[in-house]
């Protein structure tokens, strides 16, 4: 990250590393700060010799290397009219599959800038692993059009854009060039997925280009068809239909909005009008209960604003909604309560209780805690991965091939 902005597109290789020039002094100084903590000290590697240590070092060193020389494409704001050009440093010219983010909303983390690229590029693996694309022919791409976390803004560290975030007219027209440039390139056929934007630019682009472009957003719309699948899969066991349901979400935003939508699009089959269908979606977000006559509402969560009193917390809204099932999906750890849980299973002889915000720590409710409070009677489904549960009866956990567990 030495290199100047000449040398750089000298070298063909803008882009391919983040837009931060930081000398080569303090890139010694973020390697160091990366191993603060001395290997020798892992005592868990049993390491006899200094000498088989430092050989590990080296070894891992390589790898490091050789895993990890190419992450992704950065595009910057500063990069506009220029984005085709940076298309052709990429090494690869036949790609499939491009998954791409501007950091802003990286779930449970939030505004990471630079440091978002992870995100395209763990992605872009599962691609590989799960669905046999070939590596060369994924792309990540990280739009960085500055942040706004001030920390990294401070950080002398930090390898992305050192401003505010740039929203507006600047912001559209980078996207517009991006998906343009794209296209040009790889052809109409070349997937491109967005990835961990913020709400109010999400829903926006989805809604621009999804009818002119092979583009999806998998927070909206991914999350929806893998939450509603489980869904289906539950009334497998609740046997009944999907109108019979009164859904509460635990948050408001991407996901939550995506998995309402599909519910809707699902009960409209059923033979339901669309503002039939939301009426039995509610909404919880960060100031309570989503109602008609709160102020500031967008227009995603005024859809399902309904006329009733507000209430301020979950726990409120539960027990008097008195949904048959529970989902969350606001990354906020342990918000299923005890209380809750337990208000379910006493109106609900089997109630459905989804807690999908990841990682672990950030889950709503445990598997175990699921089970135990409902005595074996909840159908759950999480984000996050849990041990399998035994009760006290002996009775355990199954998990389905949709991927959602109940008690037998």
């Amino acid at each position: 990250m030495a290199f100047t902005l000449e040398e750089r597109l000298q070298l063909g290789i803008h882009g391919l590393i983040p837009p931060c020039f930081l000398s080569q002094d303090v890139q010694v100084l973020r390697v160091m700060k990366s191993y603060e903590t001395p290997l020798f000290e892992i005592k868990t590697l049993q390491i006899q010799t200094f000498h088989q240590c430092s050989l590990l070092v080296k070894i891992l060193f390589c790898v490091f290397l050789l895993l990890h020389l190419l992450l992704g494409l950065f595009i910057t704001i500063h990069d506009r009219g220029h984005i085709a050009t940076m298309l052709n440093s990429w090494p690869e010219d036949d790609i499939k599959a491009i998954v791409v983010t501007d950091g802003e909303r990286i779930l449970g983390l939030g505004d990471l800038g630079s440091y978002g690229m992870g995100i395209p590029v763990g992605k872009l693996a599962l691609y590989t692993a799960c669905g046999g694309v070939p590596p060369q022919q994924c792309l990540p791409v990280l739009l960085d059009v500055g942040t706004d976390n001030q920390a990294l803004l401070d950080d002398p560290l930090y390898i992305g854009l050192k401003h505010k975030r740039i929203r507006g007219k600047e912001y559209d027209e980078l996207i517009e060039e991006f998906m343009q440039a794209v296209t040009d390139k790889y052809g109409m056929s070349c997937l491109i997925q967005f990835e961990d934007f913020a709400n109010s630019n999400a829903f926006r682009i989805l809604n621009k280009y999804r009818n002119r472009y092979c583009t999806f957003n998998d927070d909206i719309q991914g999350t929806a068809s893998v939450a509603v699948a489980g869904i289906f899969a539950a009334l497998r066991i609740t046997k009944d239909k999907l109108l019979n349901h009164t859904f509460v979400f635990q948050g408001a935003g991407e996901a939550a909005m995506g998995i309402a939508h599909l519910l809707m699009m699902a009960m409209a089959k059923e033979g339901v009008s669309r503002e039939d269908a939301a009426k039995r979606i509610w909404m919880v977000d960060s100031k309570g209960l989503i109602v008609k006559g709160r102020g500031n509402l967008n227009h995603e969560k005024a859809e399902f604003a309904h006329d009733h009193p507000h209430l301020k917390t979950l726990e409120e809204v539960v027990e008097t909604i008195k949904p048959t099932a529970i989902i969350g999906v606001a990354a906020i750890g342990g918000a299923f309560t005890e209380k809750i849980i337990k208000d379910m299973v006493s109106f609900n002889e089997r109630p459905i209780i989804f807690a999908l915000s990841n990682p672990t720590s950030k889950a709503e409710c445990t598997a175990e805690q699921c089970y135990k409070l409902t005595e074996g009677r909840g159908i759950f489904a999480s984000g996050s991965p849990f041990d399998k549960v035994t009760l006290a009866d002996g009775r355990s956990d199954s998990v389905t091939s949709e991927g959602f567990r109940f008690c037998s």
